[in-house]
């Protein structure tokens, strides 16, 4: 018998052709909230841009939205290389609440941050499609769409990146 785990995604692997790219066994279970939590984009990235992590704002009323995906066990290594464990980002088990109530799941929570970073817009654009192919609520669809973003100088990484925005 597998062991699932349950992971919170909130940024680019929202998307779920992304995330099963990089974990096959990757299943989105729900919508899930991080309350009184913050989303912020300043995870310094191996590319020199900004990606999203989250960040404990002490008010109830601060939200992020994301998905609450099962993963195979034995596949969490493959994740944990991909997102930089250690090398940006640490682990971290948060409550998310999903319609049932209260979820504890693994996410990930940025240790190299730079405020100044900005994100690509091909990578504004993946996390965006997460969201859309989730449904999350519109008022947060629009905070993100907000999120200043710049153009990738390496428009191969660039494409690469998108066509997974046709895949979902």
């Amino acid at each position: 018998m597998s062991t699932r785990i349950k992971y919170f995604a909130y940024g680019s692997n929202m998307l779920t052709a992304r995330l099963r790219e990089r974990v096959p066994s990757a299943r989105p279970v729900d919508v899930a909230q991080l309350r009184g939590h913050s989303l912020v984009w300043n995870k310094r990235s191996r590319d020199g841009s900004g990606k999203c992590s989250v960040i404990a704002s002490g008010r109830e009323e601060d939200v992020v939205w994301g998905v609450l995906f099962e993963l195979e066990a034995q596949e969490k290594g493959a994740l944990d290389r991909v997102e930089g464990l250690g090398c940006g980002y640490d682990e971290g088990t948060v409550e998310v609440m999903v319609i049932g109530g209260a979820v504890h799941a693994l996410t990930y929570l940025a240790t190299d941050t730079d405020d100044a970073l900005q994100p690509y817009d091909w990578y504004k654009e993946l996390v965006l499609a997460g969201a859309r192919e989730h449904s999350l609520p519109q008022y947060y669809i629009e905070v993100l769409e907000f999120a200043h973003s710049i153009p990738d100088p390496d428009g191969e990484r660039a494409g690469s990146n998108r066509r997974l925005i046709g895949a979902s």
